[in-house]
């Protein structure tokens, strides 16, 4: 048979309350009973237990009194009232005392336990209120009715437990209090940790959808075009048709080692470790540029990479590289072969931007028609108010998160222009939701 704790009898108490209230209310009227038998002062100092006779009267008093503790929980104030009252009543209407003595004066236990329960389970006005006024009274009502001289220590014990119960009772309710302000916040903490959990997810799970998308989009257009000019040119001129499939070989190895650092972002621990190469920047910006270049766009660049200064932070470096990437992409699928882009950085005591324009005047001819590019989610006819798809929208995520802007829209003259703006002073990035 299991041994039974405190803490099991605690938790079975509080589990049934009014038969708790029960069994302090029998307590009480046994204790009164005891009290009002008892000299106080005997012959020999000592205490004198079933010394003096008890009348009717106070046993029914204390009957009463103490029936009414039954309820203390349901209505406290009107227990308190009433155990006031027939403490009083018993006081002012007994016998008087004697031996020094009043036998009445325990029936104030009935008072007492009603007084720490409304400052239990009242506000901290109305239990300082209610409790001086119920130890004003119930010290009053003693000393005037009860012990003599009026300073004896009955009175006294009287005055100091009504004080001390209502004292006890606004220290535990203070502490109750306490303890469900901890209780709320320590639940309102984990609830604001999920969400923020959640939010991070999301957030993680956009930027390396950005990445993806720009990785995939980039090369596989490359890749795209060079295999329809190989294509094309296979039977005419091989070794042109050699040259285009070099680059198509150049294209996909960059391609797939910018996959597998962005997918090792993914990996869980105890996995095999994400490759440790940087990310890219405007450092190898001549690259991207000569890929499209071998691709047969014409690309000028101004400004890159921007000199002087600090170095730029890794995050504005890569979304600037990202943006003029997912910029002459745009341009190379909608623009086509042969098309002229501009690509213009400029840096400032505070910003970094970057302007890539095109004349929007290259042609498709060798690019197949059945060889769409999957990973852009750009429509055609990105001229018309300039809403694209997932790579204007990833643009313009990448320079929010910066606290930077960005602007896209078709030029009067034909082309398109994607104007961008990134802050160069360290901020806190702001919160993504995701779409």
């Amino acid at each position: 048979m299991p041994a039974v704790t405190l803490r099991d009898i605690r938790e079975r108490l509080r589990a049934h309350p009014h038969a708790v209230d029960a069994l302090i209310a029998v307590g009480t009227f046994c204790c009164i009973l005891l009290g009002a038998s008892t000299e106080p002062h005997g012959p020999d100092g000592q205490p004198r237990f079933a010394e003096r006779e008890i009348t009717g009267q106070t046993v029914l008093l204390a009957a009463l009194s103490c029936g009414v503790l039954a309820l203390r929980r349901r209505a406290p104030m009107p227990v308190l009232l009433l155990t006031g009252a027939i403490s009083v009543l018993a006081l002012a209407a007994g016998e008087g005392p004697t031996g020094g003595s009043a036998p009445e004066a325990p029936l104030v236990s009935a008072a007492v336990i009603a007084l720490y329960t409304v400052s239990n389970t009242t506000d901290r006005r109305t239990s300082w209120q209610v409790g001086a006024l119920s130890v004003g009274v119930l010290t009053g009502a003693s000393m005037l009715f009860g012990a003599r001289p009026w300073y004896a220590q009955e009175n006294l014990g009287i005055f100091a437990w009504t004080a001390l119960a209502a004292a006890v009772g606004e220290a535990v309710r203070n502490r109750r209090a306490f303890v469900d302000a901890i209780q709320e916040r320590a639940e309102r903490a984990e609830r604001t940790r999920e969400e923020e959990a959640r939010r991070r997810v999301a957030e993680e799970r956009m930027r390396i959808a950005r990445e993806l998308h720009d990785v995939v989009a980039h090369h596989i257009a490359l890749v795209n075009v060079q295999a329809g000019v190989a294509s094309h040119v296979m039977d005419r001129r091989p070794d042109q048709a050699k040259q285009a499939l070099s680059h198509v070989r150049d294209a996909s190895r960059h391609a797939l080692a910018e996959l597998q650092t962005t997918v090792g972002l993914l990996r869980q621990s105890g996995e095999s470790t994400a490759p440790t190469e940087p990310a890219p920047g405007l450092e190898v910006l001549d690259d991207l540029v000569e890929g499209f270049r071998n691709a047969g766009m014409s690309v000028a660049v101004e400004g890159s990479p921007p000199a002087g200064g600090p170095p730029l932070s890794s995050a504005v470096d890569l979304t600037a590289y990202r943006v003029v990437q997912e910029a002459l992409t745009n341009v190379h699928k909608h623009a086509g072969s042969g098309a002229h882009a501009e690509v213009r950085i400029q840096r400032d005591a505070g910003a970094l931007e970057i302007v890539v324009i095109d004349d929007g005047a290259g042609t498709t001819h060798t690019v197949p028609d059945d060889a769409a590019d999957p990973a852009d989610g750009d429509e055609p006819g990105r001229a018309a108010g300039g809403a694209g798809g997932h790579g204007l929208l990833g643009m313009r995520e990448r320079a929010a998160a910066l606290h930077g802007v960005c602007e896209s829209g078709p030029l009067p003259g034909g082309g398109f222009r994607v104007y961008v703006r990134l802050p160069l002073e360290t901020t806190a990035p702001r919160k993504e939701t995701p779409a």
